[in-house]
């Protein structure tokens, strides 16, 4: 779908330099697809914080340091 988008001048010398100037609107959507990704994954993020606190598997901050020290002492031979 077209749609206009201003840019300041800066940024789209950037945005060319490494696109292309015939590479903008491809490189544009996908910038924009990962921000839409990453926001996205924090809002899931965000909704789910403590959603498993005081359940089977939880395990706290002091938890999960012995389990990852746990690990690192393991034999790996």
């Amino acid at each position: 779908m077209r749609t206009n988008v201003t840019l300041p001048g800066p940024l789209l010398a950037r945005v060319d330099s490494v696109a292309g100037p015939r590479g903008r609107s491809r490189y544009v959507a996908e910038a924009v697809a990962q921000r839409v990704r990453r926001d996205e994954l924090g809002a899931a993020i965000r909704e789910t914080a403590g959603a498993m606190v005081g359940k089977p598997g939880w395990m706290g901050p002091d938890d999960v340091i012995s389990w990852v020290e746990g690990l690192r002492s393991e034999d790996t031979e």
